[in-house]
């Protein structure tokens, strides 16, 4: 076991978790990741309707069907923190209701007609029709009822198969979030007319993020034509193929997409990442060597500027949190990644960092940023993220709602980077939020009082 994990035999978890765990320096083998999760470790990887709803989700004035029981439909309004410049069907959330006379007898009229009401009602240029386990089971055909429903009413019903227990993990999810918006671009028998702008695929516009970088593309003479798929409109995604050129942002969720419109459409994409003043700049810089001369003198001024400007606060962060020792742990490898680079800008230790997601590749990257001894996890459960925040002697964590109590109860300042949070953590103003939001919580006198009664 000590090939792989930092604590004692007898503190194991579960046998088979011991090759999910390595530490930096200390572990021979390489990191088991992307196979299902192992019942009873209480999986942190969601499940495959989740993956699919967080990426489709953002589409403003789409509606969203979920056909199962009325307990899957619980994502609705104001529970993500993706924000609209106009239409606000997204933040409803529509429902078969399942029954038990439903499960016996079939839901597909049910579906049908839920369809029906929702058209008569609202008129949505397109619903997405969310397959749940209980269709997987009584086997529904959702593919069936939403193309007869397409045809009655002329819009898009588009099917989307996240029947949960397709996999163990969310990131199946994506897919197929990735095929339902790959037919909803599709253009048909029309000729697609190119444009020089670009498209932001893997950007929910969590606290307006999308606006901002949408201000940096603008600054160094950029469009953007659409973002997959925050503030975006069904009409605006079915101009994504006049696109020449995709920027990913969310790889987890986003690279299949971009593949298949290379293969497609011819566009061809890069990565970016606008999470951190140093991410910004370097990606403000990529998206400008493909413009040309102008673009790239464009971005040298604003990356000048806007770092003269924030830079006397990010010092005075710097100065107060030097040598505090920071836990991560995020959906998807390349936040996991852009948060360590903050980190170590603001002068911090990273000692453990882990994803929901993450591939192989994607942990090698991440491991050659972090110190020996710290401790890699792939899809962590809660007793495993306890053990090394104790172990680890954390200061503040990075993560989700699920860590966030964990952490607090632990006497561990913490800092929301999911996707319900509400503050704007992209860009060069972002870098200082979340530089504020880190000192705020990990220098909080509240912790000393908390430890008292933690036991160690």
């Amino acid at each position: 076991m000590d090939a792989y994990c930092s604590q004692p035999v007898q503190e194991a978890l579960i046998d088979e978790r011991q090759s999910s765990i390595v530490t930096k320096g200390k572990s021979k083998g390489h990191i088991s990741c992307t196979s299902d999760s192992i019942a009873g470790a209480v999986s942190q990887r969601a499940c495959v309707y989740c993956g699919a709803r967080v990426v489709l989700n953002p589409v403003t004035d789409a509606a969203h069907l979920v056909h199962g029981p009325i307990g899957c439909a619980a994502y609705t309004w104001d529970i993500r923190g993706s924000l609209s410049s106009g239409p606000e069907m997204y933040r409803n959330s529509f429902s078969t209701d399942l029954g038990e006379r439903d499960v016996i007898f079939g839901g597909e009229r049910k579906l049908a007609a839920c369809i029906d009401e929702i058209v008569a009602m609202h008129r949505p240029p397109a619903i997405f029709v969310y397959s749940t386990c209980v269709i997987g089971v009584i086997g529904d055909d959702i593919g069936s009822v939403c193309r007869e429903a397409s045809q009655r009413h002329g819009i898009d019903v588009i099917p989307v198969e996240s029947t949960g227990f397709r996999s163990g993990n969310k990131i199946i999810g994506y897919r197929a979030a990735a095929d339902a918006l790959l037919k909803l671009i599709q253009p048909g028998e029309e000729a697609v007319k190119p444009t020089r702008k670009v498209n932001f695929l893997g950007e929910y516009n969590l606290g307006g993020e999308k606006w901002v970088v949408e201000r940096y593309m603008r600054d160094i003479g950029v469009e953007v034509n659409v973002a997959f798929t925050g503030d975006s409109t069904v009409a605006r995604l079915k101009q994504a193929p006049r696109a020449c050129l995709n920027l990913v942002q969310c790889t987890g969720s986003m690279h299949y997409v971009a593949r298949r419109m290379e293969e497609a459409f011819g566009i061809p994409y890069i990565d970016v990442n606008f999470f951190g003043a140093d991410n910004t700049a370097e990606s403000l810089r990529k998206i400008a060597e493909f413009y040309g001369e102008d673009a790239k003198n464009r971005a040298e001024a604003l990356i000048g500027r806007e770092m003269a400007r924030i830079g006397p606060s990010l010092r005075k962060y710097r100065e107060k949190l030097a040598g505090k020792r920071a836990a991560i742990y995020v959906g998807g490898a390349f936040k996991a990644s852009a948060i360590i680079r903050q980190m170590k800008e603001l002068g911090m230790e990273v000692v453990l960092t882990g994803t929901q997601t993450g591939k192989k590749e994607e942990y090698e990257k991440l491991d050659g940023m972090l110190s020996d001894g710290a401790v890699i996890i792939d899809d962590a459960n809660p007793a495993e993220i306890e053990m090394f925040l104790r172990e680890k002697k954390v200061d503040v964590m990075v993560g989700g709602v699920k860590e966030r109590f964990l952490a607090y109860k632990l006497g561990v300042g913490f800092v929301d980077h999911n996707h319900d949070r509400k503050e704007c953590l992209a860009g060069f103003d972002g870098a200082v939020n979340f530089a504020r939001e880190i000192y705020r919580t990990a220098c909080s006198p509240v912790w000393k009082h908390v430890k008292k009664g933690v036991k160690p």
